[in-house]
């Protein structure tokens, strides 16, 4: 990742970038042209580093709170904003959480089946 633009914004006019040349390290054989930014490359530094440790950890948020010395709940907040940042819809856990929680005290659904549905959370 270290190879990665390290944003995609402009210093100068605060404007998304777009990459038109590519080279070859070996060869310096060169493409110019308008290419896409790679999806990852739209995370800011600080989300592209939690993104290496979250990898490191192989997806263990445990493994994560402990290596960066933050919570539970920061991690989580951490994952939504870069999947914010790629472009994917996150459902928000805790309003879910208390949907389920006034279905069972309404008594549209058992007790059971709400605690089976907070594990899947």
């Amino acid at each position: 990742m270290k190879n990665l633009i390290i944003g995609n914004i402009c210093p100068a006019c605060g404007r998304r970038l777009k990459i038109v040349r590519l080279q070859c390290e070996n060869c310096s054989t060169a493409i110019e042209g308008s290419f896409n930014v790679p999806s990852l490359a739209r995370l800011n530094p600080e989300q592209q580093g939690f993104a290496e440790i979250f990898i490191k950890a192989r997806g263990s948020i445990k493994e994560v709170e402990k290596e960066l010395g933050i919570s539970y709940p920061t991690v989580c907040k951490k994952l939504d904003e870069i999947s914010k940042t790629l472009g994917y819809e996150v459902e928000n856990v805790e309003k879910r959480r208390k949907e389920i929680l006034e279905a069972v005290e309404k008594g549209k659904i058992s007790a059971e089946e709400g605690a089976n549905l907070l594990r899947e959370l």
